[in-house]
């Protein structure tokens, strides 16, 4: 089922939702200071293009204190917009029955767009 839900998932708008992930991590893998957001955002891709068998876990291994610094600085600078826009959007699929599973993947999606350091997408 989760096939089926996947393709679906990249036929009305994953697609699109991952490519600008994707197009946004090659800009900021441009800049030296940009390169682990820009990581970052190549994870929130992947998790967009296969959201219905993918899973948002902590890492075992502990960064410290720098997984919190760059959490606050995704949060201020990238991650309250993406959350935002994960959160409207899953607002307005869950309006509709057939829309509830889109939804709460974008819940999903918002979730993880808010502190992607010190977590891993399985």
């Amino acid at each position: 089922m989760s096939i089926i839900g996947n393709i679906i998932w990249l036929l009305f708008g994953g697609l699109i939702v991952a490519l600008e992930y994707f197009i946004a991590g090659f800009l900021l893998l441009i800049t030296i200071v940009g390169i682990p957001f820009g990581l970052q955002s190549f994870k929130l891709g992947i998790l967009a293009l296969w959201p219905f068998s993918s899973r948002v876990v902590p890492t075992q291994n502990v960064g410290g204190c720098l997984n919190t610094i760059f959490n606050v600085i995704w949060i201020i600078f990238f991650g309250i917009w993406i959350a935002l826009t994960h959160l409207v959007f899953g607002a307005l699929l869950c309006i509709t029955i057939i829309g509830i599973p889109f939804g709460l993947q974008h819940f999903k999606l918002a979730g993880f767009a808010l502190s992607p350091f010190g977590h891993t997408v399985n």
